[in-house]
């Protein structure tokens, strides 16, 4: 990821046709507990859990260049596992760190990442790969993108001879020992389009998710004087311009997505400040680095405007941090959500806490719980994404730990965009059976209709289900992998338990829960 922030830290199961009996270490699955957690709050049904898993200089996957096929997808299986660990529900997977990409690509060559060489084959395709392992746990698979980052090194003449930055030269603009490509030049815009949406029309990806990387600052060192003199005419000023050539590409993104694949959702995980109180009376109470300003990202016009599914702002302070308060920019942000069809998920900060050189509020192993607990107290919050999944795994005072036993106490569907929520639900399952067995509970689940469902929502109760025992988390029990035919066992299931399960699509629309089972 690239905020200012990140900048600084760049540093299976199978199912088959048939019935299919389903490991419980791979499954979300959770024993019975009180409806709500110590504080009363009652769990949601729908919540992003996600994490970023980043490929740009070999951060997270593959750990380094020139693993070979079986090691680099070991890795990506490792991190899957670490996912399920952890209780979350979709993963951000960084497909195009630099103009380049981990699928074969008529547009920008193999990504130096994966083999060492930019151009070279891997062997296989990585994304196909990763999307199918990723679906077969029944995770979310958002392909993460960096729009205009061409390298992290300054020589154009070490790029790939066949890359367009070598055949277009005039789109690179070289800045901070970095390459990028000019994104106030039309065909440089329309190009970077068509290059990502190459992977969404050819993939079954659920998500398209940019990070911040877009203008990488704010002065004519960024040298775009020649596309300014071109393309500028009309607008006041360089940073104008610059702003709505970014505008521009984030509701053309949008247009281009809901035409080609209306179902994958579309957006952004901006650096956490739009603009200052100080600057803009609009602004949050804070005294940080602006993305309106400094990046030329209006984001808080793109929620405004709906030019996005969800925004998912870096909030990576503490709570208490005086010139970027976490407890005043998760407000400020719910204020501007609301009343959009835009859903709000907040970037945490795990690569911060307890490690060295970070203030002392980040050495307080339940900072990151604090952050979740705050959320609750606004509603238009509807989850986390985790940056990043190397920092999931280190665990450092065990605070992402602590995070996920306070408040993933129950399995969560992942959220359902309200435009897609009064589309077709999936038919609801029946479940077959429900019988004692070694180990708990054994429950027999036969899809219907002619589509197999993506996930079965789990229900447990003491007794017979109401209207409203489906409306939250409180009688969920276990989201897992749909299949025609599925045999499932809840350790925790006990005679006298009644079941009830629901199908959930791609979309995370929730069936009819089935008709219930007692366990005998």
């Amino acid at each position: 990821m690239s905020s200012p922030t990140r900048r600084s830290v760049l540093r299976g199961l199978a199912l088959a046709a048939a019935a299919t009996a389903l490991p419980l270490s791979a499954l979300t699955s959770l024993p019975a507990f009180a409806d709500g957690s110590s504080d009363g709050h009652i769990p949601p049904l729908r919540q992003m859990r996600g994490m970023w898993i980043a490929s740009v200089v070999n951060i997270n996957w593959p750990s380094k260049q020139g693993l070979n096929v079986d090691q680099q997808k070991a890795e990506y299986l490792a991190w899957l596992d670490l996912a399920q660990a952890r209780r979350l529900n979709s993963v951000f997977v960084q497909i195009r760190p630099t103009a380049d990409a981990f699928w074969p690509s008529s547009f920008e060559p193999w990504s130096e990442y994966l083999t060492g060489v930019q151009g070279q084959d891997p062997g296989y395709d990585p994304l196909a790969f990763l999307v199918e392992e990723t679906h077969r746990r029944g995770l979310a698979f958002h392909a993460w993108f960096n729009p205009y980052r061409v390298s992290m090194q300054p020589d154009p003449a070490k790029l790939h001879p066949d890359h367009p930055g070598r055949k277009h030269p005039d789109w690179i603009v070289p800045y901070g020992g970095k390459l990028y490509y000019n994104p106030g030049i039309p065909e440089v815009r329309a190009f970077v389009q068509d290059a990502m949406m190459d992977a969404i029309t050819r993939y079954d990806i659920d998500g398209l998710h940019f990070d911040d990387y877009f203008y990488p600052v704010n002065t004519t060192a960024f040298d775009d004087s020649a596309a300014f003199a071109q393309y500028g005419a009309g607008f006041p000023d360089l940073a104008s311009w610059r702003r709505q050539n970014v505008d521009l590409l984030v509701q053309e993104m949008q247009q281009r997505v809901r035409q080609a694949k209306p179902e994958v959702a579309w957006g952004i995980s901006p650096s956490g400040i739009w603009r200052n109180k100080s600057t803009d009376p609009l602004g949050s109470d804070t005294g940080g680095s602006q993305s309106y300003d400094n990046l030329h990202a209006d984001t808080r016009g793109w929620v405004r405007k709906g030019w996005l599914d969800y925004i998912a702002p870096q909030i990576y302070w503490y709570i208490g941090q005086s010139n970027a308060d976490y407890a005043k920019l998760i407000p400020w942000w719910s204020g501007v959500a609301a009343g959009t069809d835009v859903q709000l998920w907040i970037g945490q900060a795990a690569y911060k806490a307890g490690a060295a050189g970070q203030p002392a509020q980040w050495f307080q192993p339940d900072e990151l719980s604090r952050h979740l607990t705050l959320n609750r107290a606004n509603p238009e919050v509807g989850g986390d994404i985790w940056y990043n999944s190397g920092d999931v795994r280190e665990d450092r005072l065990g605070s992402v730990t602590g995070a996920v036993n306070e408040h993933y106490i129950r399995p969560a569907l992942g959220p359902l965009l309200p435009r897609l929520a009064g589309g077709q639900p999936p038919r609801r399952p029946v479940l077959a059976t429900a019988r004692r067995a070694a180990g708990g509970a054994e429950l027999h689940i036969v899809a219907t209709g002619r589509d197999i469902p993506f996930q079965f929502a789990v229900y447990r109760l003491d007794r017979e289900a109401g209207a409203g025992d489906f409306a939250d988390a409180r009688n969920l029990v276990a989201v897992i992998p749909a299949g025609r035919n599925v045999r499932w066992v809840d350790p925790e299931g006990a005679e006298g338990a009644n079941y009830y399960v629901t199908a959930v699509d791609r979309a995370n629309r929730q069936s009819e829960p089935s008709d219930g089972r007692r366990v005998h």
